[in-house]
């Protein structure tokens, strides 16, 4: 922590970072530009780096079959969950579903976002999946922010192959992957590694053709059931994996030699009622990097705010603040493979937030409140009351 600091900026990147003390003259005569801080903290902007935002229709019926006694796996197996997902992202524009992302997307900026990962996985045919890349691409043309995306079309099996998993694996490793890595518009590769998902073979399968084609690979693991998901994530050398609530100590030792971050997803296991906590503790002790993001989606967490997953990772997950400050901003980064942001230092990406706070803990501890005081995307102020002018 900088107390009285000062940043500098040009050409969208951090130039200087430190002690206002240490200036080597007067902020107006150093710049062509001075915005005043305030004494408001200030940290990097926000990056959330697991979502699903980008979808047609919803699914609130299901919510209440849970709240009746169903389970998220008995909705999945009787043709709910992500598959009814699938036949209204299908039916809609890509039009309407960037109109739609915006609309979720805007609370998310409104507390300091700066970066968000978009993940398509609702299509399940090459046609609508590459609508929903093309569309999260839109996102960031739409927005004052960067989009990451992932091809996740080893999401659920779609209708059109039930009872022929294997030949919709095929599909996958032959067709849609090397078009989606044709089209330039996907980042990296996820999938979903579980008993109602993808076996740990059929994703090692997936895994092997996506790095062939040169795309970085992640996965979702270990939310329902351990069935060494991690440990294939790490074996791939992926940048993330993501959940883990029955992660077990071979996962852990496996990601913490890989390198591999462990995504943590809060409202989810909060809007799921899972008794089950990702094994913080262990993840600590070996030295994984923690991010926490908002899993966005219409299913397991309708979630429209980063900042209330600070203070479920602490409430829920036990982090520290300064733990949960890390995982929406260094960690995260590391999660999206963005070594250009994250961290407030010398060169990187001037993405940057303000905070209308007593301490940095404070983003944490207050819970449904947005002290955002203002928001600096690549250099440019992007929020009412951050215009460039005289201290």
């Amino acid at each position: 922590m900088i107390r009285d600091g000062a940043l500098a900026i040009r050409d969208g990147r951090i130039a200087w970072v430190g002690r206002r003390a240490d200036l080597p003259g007067t902020p107006d005569r150093l710049a062509a530009a001075v915005v005043e801080g305030g004494g408001h903290w200030m940290t990097p902007g926000l990056i959330d780096c697991h979502t699903h935002i980008l979808f047609g229709g919803e699914r609130v019926r299901e919510f209440e079959l849970r709240l009746e006694g169903a389970t998220y796996e008995e909705i999945a197996r009787a043709g709910g969950g992500i598959v009814s997902t699938v036949a209204a992202t299908r039916a809609a524009s890509e039009d309407d579903l960037v109109a739609g992302a915006v609309r979720r997307l805007r609370p998310f900026l409104a507390e300091g976002v700066t970066t968000v990962e978009v993940k398509s996985g609702y299509g399940l045919d090459l046609a609508t999946e590459l609508k929903m890349l093309r569309a999260a691409r839109r996102l960031g043309d739409a927005l004052p922010v960067s989009v990451s995306t992932s091809f996740l079309g080893a999401h659920a099996v779609p209708p059109e192959f039930k009872g022929r998993q294997g030949d919709y694996v095929d599909l996958l490793c032959r067709e849609m992957l090397p078009a989606v890595a044709q089209s330039g518009l996907a980042d990296a590769v996820d999938g979903f590694c579980e008993g109602i998902a993808f076996t740990p073979d059929e994703m090692a399968r997936i895994f092997e053709t996506a790095t062939r084609l040169g795309l970085s690979v992640k996965l979702h693991a270990e939310q329902l059931s351990d069935l060494g998901g991690a440990a294939l994530a790490a074996r791939f050398g992926a940048l993330s994996a993501d959940h883990l609530e029955c992660l077990g100590e071979d996962g852990v030792a496996a990601m913490a030699a890989a390198g591999t971050v462990a995504v943590l997803l809060p409202g989810a296991n909060y809007f799921l009622g899972e008794s089950r906590r990702p094994p913080v503790a262990a993840l600590r002790q070996a030295g994984v990097p923690m991010a926490l993001a908002s899993n966005c989606n219409p299913g397991s967490a309708p979630v429209l705010s980063l900042l209330l997953m600070l203070s479920m990772g602490c409430t829920l997950f036990r982090l520290t603040p300064e733990e949960a400050l890390a995982g929406v901003t260094r960690a995260a980064a590391q999660a999206l493979g963005l070594a250009d942001r994250g961290r407030l230092a010398s060169g990187l990406r001037a993405d940057l937030a303000l905070w209308d706070i007593e301490s940095p803990a404070a983003l944490a501890y207050w819970i449904g409140g947005n002290p955002c005081a203002g928001i600096i995307r690549g250099g440019v102020p992007v929020a009412p009351g951050m215009a460039p002018g005289s201290p």
